[in-house]
């Protein structure tokens, strides 16, 4: 709604993983790094964690487009099943030819595969997303996954993303031996200020292909007080600013905009329970809905 008011050649803050917009921030960066050795190197098993919206599947999506092509990935991000359609899951996303059958037949082709894969130089990267969803038992039947292997390498590299609850799942006494073939884990923490605030200039520059200003400096020292550095916090609310400028005619995005705006997001509304805004200021907000609408 506000891309060609602003000069957008498309929205710098979809919260949809976009590599595209790939913010090279120290901890991103390092994750990053992390995923492409243990991948390089033929690791095995590599956990990445991270706080919700931290950008654990932006650093992901990054890593895939830097595989080459002899690389085969199977991204899994529907983790509520069991073992056999795991298995099963794999194989559909790495596109190979095989018959359903019992876990025991799937898991057999599935070894078929990755030897035939390693035949021909190449190496295959199991991704899933959304790791702490799956239950134990999943977990276990992954860990036999890593079995898969010659007397010198593994035949297939597993990459698991979650929230900070897939560590402690891992943890567990029943999971040892999964955490013992963990090679490599690494905790995405959230962005610093500084980084904050590159973060949004550098998507802003992106989308626009320009230094125009859009944010003043007290709005964007906002941003980061209000999301603490969560990259998709700071997606949402800068969404939602520009809206409110585009709205209001304005050329830029001020801190009194953005706290408006940030008065008025979910965020604070439901976990506050009650309206947080004075009068004045939602009467506001009722104005901007109904210049919204009748922009359409």
């Amino acid at each position: 709604m506000y891309q060609q008011y602003f000069g957008f050649k498309e929205s710098p803050f979809n919260i949809t993983p976009n590599s595209k917009f790939f913010f090279a921030s120290l901890r991103h960066t390092e994750a990053l790094n992390t995923m492409v050795y243990a991948v390089s190197e033929r690791k095995g098993f590599v956990v990445i964690t991270g706080d919700i919206g931290a950008g654990k599947t932006t650093v992901c999506r990054a890593l895939v487009n830097q595989l080459d092509s002899r690389t085969q990935v199977a991204l899994i991000t529907n983790t509520l099943m069991n073992g056999r359609d795991l298995i099963s899951t794999i194989l559909e996303d790495l596109e190979a030819q095989y018959t359903p059958g019992s876990k025991a037949k799937l898991l057999f082709q599935l070894n078929n595969y990755l030897i035939e894969q390693l035949r021909e130089n190449n190496n295959v990267v199991l991704i899933i997303d959304e790791a702490q969803n799956l239950t134990p038992s999943v977990l276990e039947e992954v860990r036999l996954l890593s079995n898969l292997e010659t007397e010198s390498e593994k035949l297939i590299q597993i990459i698991f993303l979650g929230q900070p609850e897939l560590k402690k799942k891992l943890a567990m006494n029943r999971l040892e031996q999964l955490r013992q073939r963990v090679a490599v884990y690494y905790h995405l923490s959230p962005l610093t200020k500084d980084e904050a605030r590159e973060y949004i200039l550098h998507r802003l520059k992106i989308a626009s292909k320009s230094d125009r200003q859009y944010f003043t400096e007290e709005a964007l020292e906002t941003v980061y007080n209000f999301s603490n550095g969560v990259p998709r916090l700071i997606n949402q609310i800068c969404d939602s600013a520009l809206l409110s400028a585009y709205v209001a005619e304005a050329a830029q995005v001020t801190d009194q905009t953005m706290r408006e705006v940030i008065a008025e997001s979910p965020m604070i509304q439901i976990t506050s329970g009650q309206p947080v805004l004075p009068k004045k200021e939602s009467a506001l907000a009722e104005d901007l809905t109904t210049k919204i609408y009748f922009k359409g």
